[in-house]
This record gives structure tokens, sequence and C-alpha cells, in this order.
């Protein structure tokens, strides 16, 4: 799907989330500094104190080379997870900051209740209206929590009101945020306004939390049985007698609802009670590329007296997710009936928690790019726009607390631990449970909870009626209540060869669920790299690389750094190591996803560590910190792709895979073997029938004599139009990397000796010829390359970019990127990008390969 038909589909998703009726935002606010400074910051709520200080541009760029140790407070040691340390009580945000606003009630909130909503306040917080304080810092505790205050008796109805927050940071035994490993922390915890501020009004009785789940019949399709709940709330002094009403469509439903003052009830409509919410035909909820992600609107209402009391809208899917075990201990996912394997990547918003609206919506396009269909959040749970954007595009969400800290250490907890956990898991399930996108609740992290935590954590999610499968954790761990989870986090975190993946067979291999793993660091391309270091430290590698890396044993690309140098040449300075660089991460990332496709439904899931990063960084990504996909973005789709073909690194065979819900009649396979010198060894044809979402192992690649060291494997699989199209290019060694699984850590199988892939440094210059045709199309550009080799050497590992004004476009997607071209070949790409992303410049392709000389192809002005 293009850009622009992305971004006109979500367009009432991006206005914000659809809710009362009556509602004013609080973004306008000033932030005071604590004395003896006390400087005031005009600040845009949702804002971290930090984060706006770095807007207002008080703190210089933090994302440039070390500059972000520079703030103050950030005293604790590189590569630690700050949540475990005090602050310094030297540091700004060691005492408490205040947050001020003023309003004054629109003429619509005459005579109605009026609520104050603080979705996300990190850590504790007084709250004060006209000077009188309506909530303390015990009631306002909880990163997680979502508070809502009636301020009726305290608000002025005619003049202006003076709101006041003062927040405190996380300690750590608070239950906040947590950046874990990551990267490193900001210095004030992330505390402040982390999510939306605003004001409701309704009449005594309040429609809050409405929810739609589902029961579809997973044989036929064609019958669906809804529920309908919702929590009704009375604000008044007096018992309320009234009628809760809702329509969905031509649906519509109804009934009679007593409320006792100040109480509050949870109401449903079931389908045995309202058999009209039994319905034929539905246009169902899909992920992406199962189907389309249909939504619908629910509309809800109270009325009391004649009048509308409160109304509550909300846009939901008609779909069902179920959770089985398979033979094998793995647990198999299914939406409406469909067992779906699992792709995704583990996701982090901004350092400072920043919104970034367009910077959000960028990346989720990525995901479906890269053909994943699942994020996974692990803690830090996204704001409203996030879950309806994931519901729009038809992207799972697995979602769920985080690990390494307090969440996790139970034994530290007491009773406001527990208060606020409960408190937090109840929140979070009523906000989430309506959304179709919302795959699984994770209890735990690393571990799982012990029986009295996940016995609390199960009793809500029963009782809000959460929809969905619950885990007790994202790790193999049994849990003590539940038993197995039927998901692994057994690893690896560091580099690995590309046949690791379908050689293991008890760590972080093609088998089960594996919730997250990765190959390591993900060097991005020298240009990403100009812009994060300062250009004394580009070359040779120093403590600032270092330093955005990941923490722990993970702020150092040594073991990638090793490897890159054994198998393709000691690099020779930051634009020879950046690219081959790319040649790492293309061919892990290409590996990792292919051997879980290949071994589906033995395995059931793969969530790559990580999807994004929060700052610029050289670790665990699939695209950097300033939207640039390469190496590692590029096999990761190519392995994604829906039908696709592929080499087992196992036991060289050759495998393809259909992921399509349809089967696929006479496709041609065409696999062949290229020494160096391009002498073709070994060619088969073969023509089959691919069942629908199947995996067919074909045969394999026999022992062939004479390859002398490096080699190629070219795949082509051609069929009926482009949806049976696939070709993948392989650069194999005759001497293979080896591991030693006995030294196998949590984090990294080492290797005894590595591939040999010197020989590509003897490659001749490729001749390559490429056009470019320029389109604009209202908001969306588009370039049309192709790429002809006309002479008679490889064209190997070819990248290509689009710069604009001397910087690259970015967001960007490609069709494909750093190609190999065999003599005499053609390819054809598209590149599409936002138009205002060339800043009134006039764009130009850049291409340069591992054996091609630099072009660069100016658009004609």
């Amino acid at each position: 799907m293009k850009r622009v038909t992305i971004f006109l589909l979500l367009l009432l998703a991006a206005a914000g989330p659809l809710g009362a009726q009556l509602r004013q935002p609080l973004d306008r606010w000033q932030l005071q500094e604590p004395p003896p400074a006390g400087r005031t910051h005009q600040v845009t709520v949702p804002a971290t104190v930090a984060g706006a200080l770095v807007d207002d541009g008080t703190y210089r760029d933090p994302f440039f080379g070390m500059n972000l140790r520079t703030l103050p407070g950030m005293s604790y040691g590189i590569g630690r997870n700050f949540v475990h340390t005090a602050m310094d009580s030297a540091s700004p945000f060691a005492r408490p900051w205040w947050y001020r606003t003023t309003f004054r009630l629109p003429e619509s909130f005459r005579g109605r209740h009026v609520q104050l909503h603080l979705d996300g306040v990190n850590y504790r917080a007084n709250i004060f209206l006209n000077g009188r304080r309506i909530a303390d810092s015990a009631q306002i505790a909880g990163a997680y929590r979502r508070h809502e205050l009636d301020i009726t008796a305290a608000v002025d109805r005619s003049g202006e009101n003076r709101l006041e927050v003062q927040v405190y940071a996380q300690t750590p035994k608070d239950l906040g945020l947590n950046w874990v490993d990551w990267n490193p922390s900001p210095p004030d915890m992330m505390m402040g306004l982390w999510h939306d501020a605003y004001l409701t009004a309704t009449g005594p009785v309040a429609v809050r939390f409405p929810y739609v789940s589902s029961s579809v019949d997973s044989a036929t399709l064609r019958r669906a049985e809804l529920t309908v709940g919702t929590l009704l709330r009375n604000y008044g002094d007096r018992p309320v007698t009234g009628t809760l009403r809702g329509r969905i469509g031509d649906i519509q439903f109804a009934r009679p609802i007593t409320l006792a003052p100040r109480d509050s009830a949870d109401v449903r409509f079931t389908p045995d009670s309202f058999p009209q919410l039994r319905i034929r035909d539905p246009r169902l909820w899909w992920p992406a590329e199962l189907g389309e992600p249909a939504l619908h609107t629910l509309a809800l209402e109270f009325e009391a007296d004649g009048e509308v009391s409160d109304r509550q809208n909300m846009r939901f899917g008609i779909r069902e997710i179920t959770a089985e075990f398979t033979p094998t201990g793995a647990k198999l996912f299914r939406v409406n009936g469909r067992r779906i394997l699992v792709r995704g990547g583990g996701w982090t918003p901004d350092l400072f928690l920043r919104p970034q609206p367009e910077r959000q919506l960028a990346q989720l396009e990525y995901a479906l790019d890269l053909h994943l269909n699942t994020i996974r959040l692990e803690g830090k749970l996204e704001d409203d726009r996030f879950w309806e954007r994931t519901d729009s595009l038809g992207i799972l969400v697995m979602a769920g607390w985080c690990c390494c800290s307090i969440w996790e250490e139970w034994r530290n907890w007491g009773p406001e631990q527990y208060a606020v956990a409960a408190a937090s898991q109840l929140d979070q399930v009523r906000r989430l449970r309506g959304h179709p996108g919302a795959l699984m609740w994770l209890n735990g992290s690393d571990n799982p909870p012990p029986a009295d935590v996940e016995k609390m954590y199960n009793d809500i999610l029963v009782q809000q009626h959460w929809p969905n499968p619950y885990l007790s954790s994202a790790s193999t761990k049994r849990a003590q209540l539940t038993g197995p989870s039927g998901v692994k986090m057994t690893g690896p975190y560091d580099w690995v060869p590309p046949s690791y993946w379908l050689q293991d067979s008890t760590h972080g291999g093609a088998w089960s669920f594996n919730t997250e793993t990765s190959p390591g660091a993900a060097v991005p391309p020298l240009e990403s790299m100009q812009k994060m270091l300062p250009a004394s430290s580009l070359w040779p590698l120093d403590s600032v690389w270092a330093y955005h890396g990941a923490g722990g044993q993970f702020n150092q690309t040594s073991r990638f750094n090793v490897a890159l140098a054994a198998r393709y040449g000691e690099p020779t300075d930051a634009r020879d190591y950046t690219f081959k660089a790319q040649l790492m991460t293309y061919e892990g990332q290409r590996a990792m996803f292919e051997a879980y496709r290949r071994n589906q439904y033995r395995t059931t899931g793969i969530i790559q560590w990580m999807f994004n990063n929060a700052w610029p960084s050289i670790f665990w990504h699939l695209f950097d910190w300033y939207l640039r996909p390469a190496g590692g973005y590029f096999g990761s789709k190519l392995a994604n792709e829906p039908v696709h073909v592929m080499y087992s690194y196992d036991d060289a065979s050759i495998a393809i895979v259909n992921g399509r819900r349809a089967p696929l009649r006479d496709v041609r396979l065409r696999a062949r073997v290229l020494a160096a010198d391009l002498t073709e060894r070994f060619a088969r044809d073969t023509v089959l029938d691919l069942p629908a979402d199947s995996t067919l192992r074909l045969f394999a690649i026999p022992p062939l004599d004479g390859l002398g060291g490096t080699y190629f494997l070219d795949l082509r699989l051609t069929g009926r139009g482009d949806s049976a199209s696939s070709r993948n290019f392989y650069w194999l060694s005759t001497s293979p990397d080896r591991l030693n699984m006995d030294s196998t850590t949590w984090y990294v199988t080492p290797v005894r000796s590595y591939a040999d892939y010197k020989a590509l440094r003897r490659l001749p210059a490729a001749t390559l010829r490429a056009t470019v045709r320029f389109a604009d199309r209202a908001d969306e550009g588009e370039a049309r390359i192709t790429l002809e080799n006309t002479g008679k050497a490889l064209a190997f590992f070819t990248e290509l970019s689009l710069r604009a004004g001397g910087d690259d476009v970015l967001p960007i997607t490609w069709t494909d990127n750093y190609v190999s071209l065999l003599p005499g070949e053609t390819r054809h790409l598209v590149a599409r990008y936002r138009q205002r992303d060339l800043r009134g410049a006039v764009p130009e392709l850049v291409l340069r390969g591992w054996n091609v000389a630099p072009q660069v192809l100016r658009r004609a002005p």
C-alpha cells in the first residue's frame, strides 16, 4: 500500500482517540525548575521534563556524540541500568518539578460534571486546582496509571482556572519506566506528564472503557457473535435510572440501568440476551497480508431524564484470537481460526518519550514494508494514536510489563507495589481490551510472576473480560501458577553466523516461539554515523562508538568486528567498515527470519530484538534512528516476503515458503551454483505446485568440487504474476562458519572458525547502467529505477539511496535494495517517499556497490 494511501486511511486516527463527545485538551503548560534556578519553560504535553528541555534548546542535541553525558544528573555509570541507581541528590531531577496551566470551561460544559484526565504521570504527583489540593502523591503514583479525577466541586465555571501538577521522579523501588540495556537512560528517569492531559464533561453518569469482543465461526467465517461492554460511573449524589443504548451500523440494542450514588457498574450486552448481536457474513478484521483489517464503529450513549448524560464512540474489529500448544510445546496463535507465524520486532518510543506522530507512522509503515505482522511492547505501552494506527494497518501487538527492575523483583514488593501493580494492570487492560490488534498480554517479560502476583494479574484479566490469550511471561520459565508459557527467550542477542538459526536446537534456533532474539550489532551506513558521531571519532572505532551501543555486555561490537574482519577482511576506514557491516547484517537478518519461516509451524513466532531504536544506536534495529533502511532491513524484507525461495544452511536444501492462503500452481524454480568467476557448477529446474500456507523442502545442493572458496547460489522462482515471484542471491564459502555449541551462553554462541569471503575483494569491477524516472503523485513522490549489468562481472551488493539538498530523503521505501546483478541482468526498482521530504530540492539517485563505482543521477530541473 502506498504511503499516501495509508496516510489518508489514518487521518481519523491521527486526530486523536475517539471518546467522550465533550473533551477539552490541556496541552499548553509551563514547566518550572526547582530552586534555586526556578526558571520556567513553555511545553506541550505530553512531555517529560528532560524531553521538554531538549525540545526548547536548553540542552544541546543529546543524540550527537557524548552530548547526553553533559546533561545534569548523568552521573550513573556508562552501560549501567539507571533504574537500579538512586538519583544523585545534586541532580535537579531529584527534586520535584511543577507543570502549570490555566483553562476556562467551554460553554458546552455548563451544568455538567467535569473530570480531569491524566493518562500518564511518571511517577508521583500532587495536583492542585485553584490553590486547592485535589489529589496527593499517594493517590497519583504509578507510571502506567490512567487517572480520572472528578473536579466538579473545585472548578471555576465562569472564570480562569489554575491547574498545577507537582511531579516527582521514580526511585528504584517504584513501578515506573525502564530502558533496561536498550540504550542510556535520560537523567530525569522520564519524569513528567508522558501521556495526554485533558478535561471531559458528562451528565451524572459517565460512559467509560467501551469494548467489543467477538466469537467467529472459524469453520465458515460466515457468522460472528459480538459482546459489547462498558463501565458506567455515577458521579452524582443521587441514584440515577436511565437507558444505555448502543448502535453498530444498523444494529441497535438498549437496556435500562439504575446506579446508586457514586456507584459504578460493568454492563454487557451478550448475544444470548440480544440476538441481533449475532451477525451473518461479517466483515472480519485480519492482520496485514492475510486480509483486510476491517473496522466498525460502536456508538454508546447513556440517557437519563430525557437527556444524554454521556456518549462514547470507538472503532473495533470483528476477529477472534486464540492460542494452543503444538505437540512440541510451542504456543501457536490463530486469528479467526487461521494459524499465523508471528513475525515482528521489539518496539521502542523516543528516548525522551516525545510523541512524534509522523515518525511513529513512518515506523509502522516500515513494519508493513518488511512484511512483519507484529510489534512487541515491553512496557512503555505507547499512546492511543499508536493503538489506533496498528488497528487500522492490521498490525498485531504483544503488550506487557518490562523486565530488569522492581517490576520483576517481587521479593522486594510491599503493599504499595502490589496496589500500584494491580491498578496499573486494571487501567491498561481496560484501555487495550477493545483493540483488534491486541494479540496477547504478558504478565512478565524475562520471568513469570510468583503465584500470588500472577493470580492477581489473571483475576483482573478475567474480571475485565480480556478477550485474547495471556501468558505468564515472554520466557520459557515455568510459572508456579499456570505452568509452561509455550514461548522462549533464549537469545542470542549478539552476533552469530547465518548458519546458527537452523543448526541450534536447544537455545535461540528456529524452534518454538522466540519472543526476543537478534544477530546483535546493526551498524548503520556511514551517512548515519556522520550524523551520530563527531568526525574525529568516525575512525578508528572509539569509546564514542561504544556509547552508542547497548548496555551491559552489548556496549561493544567486538564479536561483530572480529567476525567481519575474519570473513570479509580488515576494514580500511569508516566507509569500508560500515559497508561491510551491511553485508553482515543483511545475511544475518535474512538467515534468522528464513530459518523460522522454513520451520513453520514447528516454530510459531519470532520477534527481532529490536525493531527500532530510542536514539542513534549501532545495536539491535532493522533501520536506524534516522529512518534509514540498510542491510539488515532489506535482508529481513526479502526473507519475509509472502512467497519466498531460500537456501538452508543446515543441510544445503532449497525450500519454498508460501505464506499465501491460496495454493500456487505451475511455479518454476531455477537454482544455479556459480563459482567466483561465474562459471556454472550446478543447475536445476523444477516446476511444482505450492499448497496454501506451506513450506516445501526440495532438493539439496550436492557437494561440488572446484568451487575455490567463495561461490554464489542464485535462486529464481517464477509463476503466474508477481505474487509467485521470488529471487534470492547467496554468497557462500567452502569453509563455512563453525559454531562452538558447547560454549553457548544466554546471549551468544561462540564461533570456532569463520567462513572465508575475502575472495569477494578480488571481484573485477562491474559495469552498471542506471536510469531513473521521477513521478509526482499528490503528496507522494516515486522514483523508478532501471539497473542493467552491461559488463561481464557480477555487480555485487549494490546500494541505492535518494538524496535532496545534500541529505538522504527519509523515510523511504524501496521494492528492493543492496541488490546483486549477474552479467546481462536487468532489475527494475521503485522508491517511494513524501514530497515534502525533498525540502524543495531536486532529488538525485546515488548508487554504489561492492565492486560498482559510485554514480549520481540527477533529476532534470
